[in-house]
């Protein structure tokens, strides 16, 4: 087969369809076949220095492909396929890999790096395969460059691929030695510096114990800095690169390193080339993410507080930092505003500005002004663009008293500049400046405002121009629309757009009819500010709102009647129904949510069912999403009318819950679930095997992804609740189920905020599921059904009390279903609940806390206590 297999390789990259398609074939088969004798000739074709490279390249990376894969379960699969292969077969195949690092064919080497970190990131961490890093590291004293050039980049993927504690300090102080060395200035092969300043990024996270010894941390912030210098770009960029992740994973040890960073960031951005500079403005933005951070965590409250951890970079470096920003604003590129991908050096730069508003706040806008005034009016559109960035870009963060008197005087000036400046990108960020001070200095909690009732008219005639204007200008002005709406959400039952609601409305769906609205998400953009219109409008406009309907119907219905599509049209009418819907879903909302007007609106849900269910047919991810999205909104708003529509709609209902693959889809059909059942509430019944189901399947899947599973343990509140006592032969399913899940979550390793966040939503799933079967339960002669699983639950409550680990969501829900569970038990429960810690301690921490709806829930919760105790 060996010679066989090169040949093969080479076809499965021929451009001739039929002959690639038949070695793929091939490959697959031997696969399947014989996995030992597949990856044995793999690894032995890519060790081979006389294999042509393309066939050892692709032999390496289908080796790789045999490790790994993006999906979890998938992934489990493989790993456990690896682990599984016999040992001999294993030390063969790494044995030819670590050969391979000696290639002189650097595609090889690099193919080896990668597969070795992958069999790595499986083996050490079952302690198989020590002998690795020791066997690396005596590489890097080898004479020919390129084995200390592999072994440094095997190196650096091996650090990506391992979790940091199952290497011991010992080889991590070995790894950073070595890396160390390889970057500094007195290695001759630049390769090898580049390979080793590379590796030094992946390898940082393993450095904890290094950065806190002093001298071991100057030595690497020494080498780093010097690379900042090197005489090669991609060295220089790749330092850059370390600096921006230290300064997030070692913000704390920066300060006695600022002032040089400074120095070398500040040379780089002026005259360095745009990958290093825009590392270089990187590492300030990311100052600035830790800084407001930090402030946002400990809410400027730190008079008593010594140990608090902001060393106020930004406010030390502002003086300095500023001005070379702003410099960068006048660097913009002839195209960028048509291309959505774009990042140069002058959005950087703003980007920047921007995090350094929010971080400093007030004392940002002395230094900003004299800049815009100097350069708003100039000749040369560069600096009447880059005076307006700097003016949008720190819009956010000082406080309105600040901005709003600078904001009255240059508002004329941006309306007039909008609509006469004869340069398009100093339109397109005007736009987008009066959409930032619409978004930040407009609305309802402003003390003074900027739009009054003598430029309100003025500001509307412009942007309804505006909207008229080239595709990425118009696109800009529809984002200062919707912020201009969504200003008056709070006024109440008379809003200063209404005069005026028909032109608006009528403007925007003229937008969505352009030729040209596909380009610069125009049309996506209209949609959304039609909707944040009608979703902010007051009753005074209802019958326009209700003019709508029959015309976004049409439209949608139109998308409905087009035959033989090419796959590109059909992408586009996809879109096109899903902001159709999505539009329908903000108008069923607002028509439903008042009496009079949903009177008047249903005689169109028969209709718009219809054109829902039709869209469903046309069966396509994502329209999917909106159009279940709209119907969960038509069931709430018609109630318990919904159920005609079930027979009809339950198969596609049934095929949402099904869809693991696009797992929103699945996680917003397990919402409507919910909002089915409070709209049909018992007339749900007939459905709810089929649902349950379904949803029983969902959460024993390895397949779905985690984030659905909590709404579907919410959804099992929700189903008893509709269904009462009739929830009881599922009760045999469902409470195992959440009773293993409580435990794993009530024990959850608190590893990051991540996890954390997710473990708090799992929590809040599983008691709002308890909640629910308790209050479904509830004044039914079956309550007893639920004694058996009393003790668990309150066990549950107290082990989430001792963690302590609990947002104020899941504590507000936990104190709850304390209450709910000695609400439906009553007396029977009494002796189990006055043992537990949570009808004490945990309570009356509720009867005590700050936030009102915990109290609230604590209050009651302890009537029910008391009463189900003293009965």
């Amino acid at each position: 087969m060996a010679m066989e297999v090169t040949q093969v390789l080479l076809n499965a990259q021929a451009v001739d369809g039929t002959v690639r398609k038949h070695a793929e074939e091939s490959l697959k088969q031997f696969q399947d076949q014989n996995l030992p004798g597949f990856l044995l000739s793999l690894s032995g074709e890519l060790a081979s220095n006389d294999k042509p490279v393309d066939s050892r390249k692709l032999a390496g990376l289908i080796l790789k492909n045999t490790l790994d894969a993006k999906e979890q379960h998938r992934k489990f699969e493989l790993v456990q396929r690896w682990l599984s292969l016999d040992s001999a077969v294993k030390a063969q195949i790494k044995g030819c890999l670590l050969q391979t690092l000696s290639s002189p064919v650097s595609d090889a080497r690099s193919t080896a790096s990668q597969v070795i970190a992958k069999i790595a990131g499986i083996e050490l961490p079952h302690n198989q395969w020590p002998e690795l890093i020791g066997s690396l590291l005596s590489n890097i004293h080898q004479l020919p460059a390129h084995v200390k050039q592999a072994t440094l980049e095997t190196l650096g993927y091996l650090c990506e691929e391992v979790s940091s504690d199952v290497v011991d300090q010992d080889q991590v102080n070995k790894i950073l030695t070595a890396v160390v060395q390889g970057m500094n200035s007195s290695e001759p092969n630049s390769d090898v510096r580049l390979a080793a300043t590379r590796a030094l990024y992946n390898a940082l996270g393993f450095a904890q114990a290094n950065f806190t010894n002093d001298m071991e941390r100057d030595y690497i912030m020494r080498v780093v800095c010097e690379a900042t210098l090197s005489p090669e770009l991609k060295i220089r960029q790749a330092a850059f690169e370390c600096l921006v992740s230290i300064s997030s994973t070692y913000y704390e040890k920066l300060s006695s390193y600022i002032h040089d960073i400074f120095n070398i960031t500040a040379k780089a951005v002026r005259e360095d080339e745009e990958p290093v500079a825009l590392q270089a403005i990187e590492f300030w933005s990311s100052i600035c993410d830790e800084e407001i951070d930090i402030l946002e965590e400990y809410g400027g409250d730190f008079s008593g507080d010594s140990d608090i951890p902001c060393y106020y970079f930004i406010k030390q470096a502002l003086a300095v930092l500023v001005p070379m920003l702003l410099e960068t604003l006048l660097k913009q590129e002839e195209d960028q505003d048509q291309d959505e991908g774009a990042w140069n050096l002058a959005m950087a730069g703003g980007t920047c500005l921007g995090l350094v508003a929010r971080t400093v706040g007030d004392e940002i806008v002395s230094l900003v002004m004299p800049f815009m005034e100097e350069n708003i009016m100039k000749p040369d559109w560069r600096q009447r663009e880059a005076a307006t960035y700097a003016f949008g870009s720190i819009l956010e963060g000082p406080s309105p008293d600040k901005l709003t008197p600078i904001v009255n005087v240059a508002l004329n000036f941006m309306l007039t500049a909008l609509t006469k400046d004869p340069n398009n990108h100093v339109k397109d960020t005007t736009a987008w400046t009066l959409g930032r001070i619409f978004e930040f200095l407009h609305g309802s909690t402003m003390v003074t405002p900027v739009i009054t009732q003598g430029n309100c008219q003025q500001i509307l005639t412009v942007l309804l121009q505006s909207i008229k204007d080239v595709p990425n200008v118009a696109e800009k002005a529809c984002g200062a629309l919707y912020f201009l709406a969504q200003g008056y959400e709070d006024v109440g039952s008379s809003s200063p757009l209404s005069p005026f609601f028909q032109d608006i409305v009528q403007a925007l769906l003229t937008v969505t009819h352009r030729e040209d609205a596909g380009e610069s998400r125009l049309r996506t953009a209209a949609y959304e500010t039609l909707n944040e219109v009608v979703r902010c409008s007051t009753d005074e406009t209802a019958p326009t709102v209700m003019q709508l309907v029959p015309v976004i119907m049409m439209e949608l219905n139109q998308t409905l009647e087009a035959q033989k599509l090419s796959s590109e049209e059909r992408e586009k009418q996809n879109e096109l129904q899903g902001l159709l819907c999505g539009c329908l879903q903000v108008i069923i909302q607002k028509l439903g949510s008042s009496e009079p007007t949903k009177y008047v609106f249903m005689q169109y849900a028969d209709q718009m069912m219809g054109l829902f269910l039709r869209v469903f047919a046309c069966r396509s991810a994502t329209v999917h999403e909106e159009a279940m999205l709209a119907i969960g909104a038509l069931a709430y708003a018609t109630g318990a009318d919904f159920s005609k529509y079930m027979q009809e709609f339950y198969p596609y209902l049934e095929m949402g819950l099904q869809n693991f693959e696009e797992y929103q889809v699945c996680a917003i059909t397990v919402g409507v679930v919910g909002d089915l059942c409070r709209a049909l509430e018992d007339k749900i019944l007939p459905f709810c095997d089929g649902i349950m189901t379904q949803l029983l399947k969902d959460l024993s899947s390895n397949q779905l992804h985690r984030s659905v599973k909590p709404p579907i343990f919410s959804c099992f509140g929700d189903i008893a609740l509709a269904i009462g006592e009739n929830f009881e032969k599922y009760l045999i399913y469902a409470m195992p189920m959440l009773q293993s899940a409580a435990e794993l979550s009530a024990h959850a390793s608190v590893a990051d905020d991540e996890i954390t966040e997710y473990t708090n939503l799992l929590r809040n799933g599983i008691l709002e599921a308890y909640s629910g079967i308790f209050q479904g339960f509830k004044n039914s002669p079956k309550t007893q059904l639920l004694m058996p699983y009393a003790p668990h639950i309150l066990q549950f409550l107290d082990s989430l009390y001792m963690e302590k680990e609990m947002d104020d969501f899941v504590t507000k829900t936990a104190i709850g279903v304390l209450g709910d569970l000695a609400d439906t038990l009553g007396s029977n429960a009494g002796p189990l609940i006055s043992q537990a810690v949570a009808s004490k301690d945990f309570l009356n921490e509720c009867l005590s806390s700050d936030d009102h709806l915990i109290k609230e829930s604590a209050d009651w919760t302890q009537l029910a206590v008391s009463r189900a105790v003293s009965g």
